[in-house]
């Protein structure tokens, strides 16, 4: 009776340990196929457009391809207009934008779909030779038409104001434009085609006045504050800081493979909640205002 007893349980016991076995060996296939699942998402993504929304963009691709190896991602500037032309005549994935589609000539916006990444605020900065660090929004404006060209006429050192612009067709140069000028003309004056060479001149170029997105904005130039609202986060958030724009990414209809995922990306915790405020960008999530196509802002409902 023992010896029965001893051999059901030593054979109990081995048919258990041939459960938890197979267990196991289920636990590691399923462990390898999850792992293999997130790098089987595939394809070649271009993005061109905004040099605002650039810094962001190619920082979350890198990420992204950490754990999507066979995602091709290509990021590159050329400015809004040039972003929107492209990814209509799909010659591009995505086209990167500052200005929403209906407010550029020759796009069809009934064709793309937008995604909103994120806000970028924009602000007039100075060389930091000319002694100011504060404007009113009509002081900025006549400065941009040409109608005030010395910095002592503001409070500043006795110099000749030389206005850099962006070149037509950069988004940020509409949304400057379209909260500081409101519909009147700028003064001929050289253009750039980016911030990141905009900043390097008015840092090296006495006094120069432009104006750059809040992530290219360094010690090396005096940021100006506009009717004593500091160009900050906070500010641009509250809508308090008039002079901001959506950071758009458009596809030319619905999204999908390899472009839908890195969007999706682009919309999560991982870029909105650190990436974003890291890089000198806010998080479309924070805005208390919003903005439509016509500039119109509203509360955020």
């Amino acid at each position: 009776m023992k010896k029965k007893t001893i051999i059901s349980l030593v054979l109990g016991f081995a048919a258990l340990m041939l459960v938890l076995t197979g267990c196991g060996n289920g636990n590691s296939k399923t462990s390898a196929t999850s792992k293999s699942d997130s790098n089987t998402t595939s394809g070649k993504i271009t993005a061109v457009g905004s040099t605002a929304l650039q810094p962001l963009v190619e920082k979350a691709a890198a990420n992204f391809q950490k754990s999507n190896s066979k995602v091709d991602i290509t990021v590159q500037g050329g400015g809004s207009g040039t972003g929107l032309s492209q990814v209509q005549d799909k010659s591009v994935t995505i086209g990167n934008s500052d200005i929403f589609a209906e407010e550029k000539d020759g796009i069809d916006a009934k064709k793309l779909v937008d995604h909103k990444v994120a806000v970028v605020g924009m602000a007039p900065v100075v060389n930091k030779d000319a002694n100011v660090k504060s404007l009113t929004m009509d002081q900025v404006k006549q400065i941009f038409t040409g109608k005030i060209t010395n910095w002592k006429e503001v409070g500043g050192k006795d110099e000749k104001i030389t206005v850099v612009n962006r070149a037509k067709g950069s988004g940020t140069r509409a949304t400057f434009e379209a909260a500081v000028l409101k519909g009147a003309e700028a003064v001929k004056s050289q253009e750039q085609d980016s911030n990141g060479t905009v900043q390097k001149i008015v840092e090296s170029t006495p006094g120069a006045i432009s104006y750059l997105a809040f992530s290219y904005i360094t010690d090396k130039v005096q940021s100006i504050s506009i009717d004593k609202v500091q160009p900050t986060d906070e500010n641009v958030e509250s809508g308090k800081w008039k002079i901001w724009s959506y950071e758009h990414m458009y596809t030319n209809g619905k999204a999908e493979g390899a472009t839908a995922k890195f969007l999706d990306y682009m919309n999560s915790k991982d870029v909105q909640s650190s990436l974003v405020k890291d890089m000198g960008y806010i998080s479309i999530h924070n805005m208390k205002v919003q903005k439509d196509s016509k500039g119109t802002v509203s509360d955020v409902k």
